[in-house]
């Protein structure tokens, strides 16, 4: 079997297949937007907590030269911008921590050392009075930072260079997270690329004048190579090499990801990781540089792969991949085995002299199956994915990702101003919450990212803030103000049933059946159940079934969308809890000493809360409402509803809580052994802080009273 000897024929199939598995102009415009918006509300959540930090995300999840079969990791940067990294005296800043980059004839090309000045006069810093800590270190007559000086403490992570990587949580998606500095001015290293020019004319004039305004970030790593890999810091221009990667065209794009496969598929499984997608993306930007721009066309797809290819073979043969923007960093150096070298120079010579052949043998996505099938090698092949299922389910992994990203960015909001020494401030601080993003909706552009945080976070903070003033309320008064009420209109229309669950909930507490049960009956006619996914950012979620028209939406818009297909988890702070029913309240006290001791600080403060699925907690309110209201018949298709959804409904985030909530309903209707089934389920869902172990002494306890 050979391919058609036309190059043109096999790269416009090729370009065909890319296209069908998701490499397409519009699938990457919508990757790159979802990112940008979640690096976007990272940053605000940041600066509402008082946390001077900016976040990105880069790599090829955000710049859309991904398929689903790559199974690319996410890679986030954390930037601590209360640091002023400097490239020369006159940027020191007084009040701030200053950091001058410098060098010497031992730092290894791409990298510097940050000497620490003085806070008060731009001097050396006298820091060298002191011992050595983890901080600083004096060397060479100079207080230099360690860059082990800052680092990512997450539970079950592992070092991968300057990343902290989670890996290998079940269902998720591997997470590099670095962390680093910025420095406003472009570093010295790499004044001659702004002047450097290609055959390619790329990257154009104005693409470097804006990539000179990026500046560059120095991430916590030496060189492997160096003589001062504890001092050392990388400099990176990832925010420039993003710039590039957003103008390349969907050939380039397209070419980059066909080396990534080939890189995954034929070197890593006999060489490890010693090549990198980063080394793929470099030998492309020197490829563009060097090579005509009118090459870059669908119909030459094949012969721009097999030049890069060539050039990267180059490199290894030399053990030398300049760094596309500082040259003088050698990406390769130290990193490939003679062994190694070897084996990739044959694997890639082989590939280049098939002219293509090579790639009917990738499995990713199905390349090679889809290209034989295109080239009509092979015309009874099943796909097993059309291009319309894959851009699906591309586009729900996004907007589900985004979903759980606001629920998460919710609660962590709520965490920090539930902080034992806030917790009587917690009005104020939800208003400011609100304050400061009106204030960034006003400070930016009509169609900007920053506006689309703020229509998506606001009404989650202000129906939490109308369930904080109507707690307060019910405390005093035995009512709901109108004050309460407004804030709880903003919030109605956070996600499909939240907001008004929370309003529900509050006019129940003070005894208004009536409005109860219209916001209720309101709510369930939103809440399409064919379509609508609950969403919960208080566990580690794994989605094990998706429903069909929820996948359908998702492929139809972006982050306007979770308004009308997703429900988020209804919380209640210890401070709403006169806006909680008796039933639910049990769930702010489901903790033991023992499970406490057991808790993981970051990430299980919402413990203390009550917190619900939106559709079990719907049904649970109606139940109570009909039955306050003596309508029976709806009170028992309500307890039917509740008992379906908890059984049947997929991806409950807190189905351990619905099934408490349904043991009592269950105990009020004296089932007591349904009640009982109910709360051992429950405990075997979830083991630890589970209020149905207070439920079961409860329910043993009247039983033996009733005998």
């Amino acid at each position: 079997m050979s391919l058609d000897p036309d190059y043109r024929t096999v790269s416009l199939k090729l370009s065909e297949v890319l296209n069908d598995t998701g490499v397409s102009e519009r699938m990457v415009l919508k990757r790159r937007r979802m990112y940008l918006l979640m690096e976007t509300m990272q940053t605000s959540i940041y600066r509402m907590s008082n946390h001077n930090y900016s976040h990105y995300h880069f790599g090829s999840k955000s710049e859309g030269s991904t398929t689903i079969g790559l199974k690319s990791d996410i890679d986030s940067l954390i930037c601590y911008n209360d640091y002023n990294v400097i490239k020369d005296w006159t940027e020191w800043q007084p009040g701030s921590i200053n950091l001058l980059m410098i060098k010497d004839e031992t730092t290894s090309p791409g990298y510097c050392l940050l000497q620490h000045l003085g806070d008060d006069k731009p001097l050396p810093s006298l820091l060298h009075h002191r011992p050595d800590n983890k901080y600083h270190t004096f060397s060479r007559g100079k207080v230099l930072w360690k860059n082990t000086a800052i680092s990512v403490p997450l539970a079950g992570s592992v070092k991968n260079g300057p990343a902290t990587s989670l890996q290998g949580r079940p269902g998720l998606v591997d997470d590099d997270v670095v962390l680093s500095f910025h420095c406003k001015s472009w570093p010295v290293e790499a004044q001659p690329w702004l002047v450097r020019q290609g055959v390619g004319r790329w990257p154009t004039e104005k693409m470097k004048k804006y990539c000179e305004t990026t500046g560059c970030f120095v991430v916590p790593v030496g060189s492997k190579s160096g003589l001062n890999e504890e001092v050392e810091w990388r400099i990176s221009t990832c925010h420039a090499e993003r710039c590039l990667m957003f103008n390349l065209n969907i050939t380039q794009l397209r070419c980059y990801t066909l080396m990534k496969m080939i890189l995954k598929t034929f070197i890593k499984p006999c060489c490890g990781g010693v090549l990198s997608s980063y080394m793929c993306k470099t030998v492309l930007f020197h490829c563009i540089q060097n090579k005509h721009s009118n090459n870059w066309r669908q119909s030459n797809l094949l012969a721009c792969l097999m030049s890069c290819l060539k050039i990267l073979q180059n490199f290894v043969r030399h053990e030398n991949c300049p760094h596309f923007i500082i040259p003088e960093n050698n990406l390769m150096a130290v990193k490939i085995s003679p062994h190694n070298k070897h084996k990739i120079l044959e694997i890639l010579q082989n590939i280049i002299q098939c002219e293509g052949h090579a790639l009917l043998e990738i499995p990713i996505d199905d390349l090679g199956r889809r290209l034989q099938a295109k080239m009509n090698m092979d015309e009874a092949f099943p796909y097993y994915l059309t291009p319309a299922q894959i851009n699906t389910i591309i586009s729900t992994q996004l907007l589900y990702r985004t979903a759980n990203l606001i629920s998460n960015s919710h609660r962590e909001l709520l965490v920090k101003g539930t902080m034992p020494d806030r917790i009587v401030m917690l009005h104020q601080i939800l208003s400011d919450y609100i304050f400061i993003l009106t204030r960034m909706y006003r400070e930016n552009g009509f169609n900007s990212l920053e506006k689309s945080v703020f229509k998506i976070l606001t009404p989650l903070l202000s129906f939490s803030l109308g369930s904080v003033i109507a707690s307060q309320d019910i405390n005093t008064a035995r009512i709901i103000s109108h004050k309460a009420l407004s804030w709880f209109s903003v919030g109605l229309n956070s996600d499909v049933a939240s907001g008004r669950l929370k309003l529900a909930s509050a006019l129940y507490c003070v005894g208004d059946m009536e409005r109860t049960e219209i916001v209720l009956r309101n709510t369930e006619e939103k809440y399409d159940l064919n379509t609508v996914e609950p969403v919960c950012g208080c566990y580690p979620h794994l989605l094990h079934y998706i429903k069909p028209e929820f996948l359908n939406k998702c492929n139809t818009g972006n982050e306007e969308l979770l308004k009308h297909i997703t429900a988020f988890c209804v919380r209640f702070l210890p401070c709403e809890i006169n806006c909680v029913p008796e039933e639910l309240k049990y769930e702010m006290f489901r903790s033991t000493q023992e499970d406490m001791l057991e808790r993981d600080e970051d990430n299980d403060c919402w413990m203390d809360w009550a917190v619900v699925d939106s559709l079990p907690y719907l049904y649970f309110l109606q139940y109570k409402t009909y039955g306050a209201l003596q309508r029976v018949a709806d009170k028992q298709r309500a307890l039917a509803n509740l008992v379906t959804s908890t059984e049947t409904e997929a991806n409950l985030g807190h189905r351990e809580t619905a099934l408490n909530l349904l043991g009592q309903c269950m105990e009020q209707e004296n089932q007591h052994i349904d009640a009982l089934h109910c709360y051992m389920i429950s405990l075997n869902i979830q083991a630890r802080n589970n209020a149905a172990n207070i439920l079961i002494c409860r329910l043993l306890n009247e039983l033996v009273n009733m005998q």
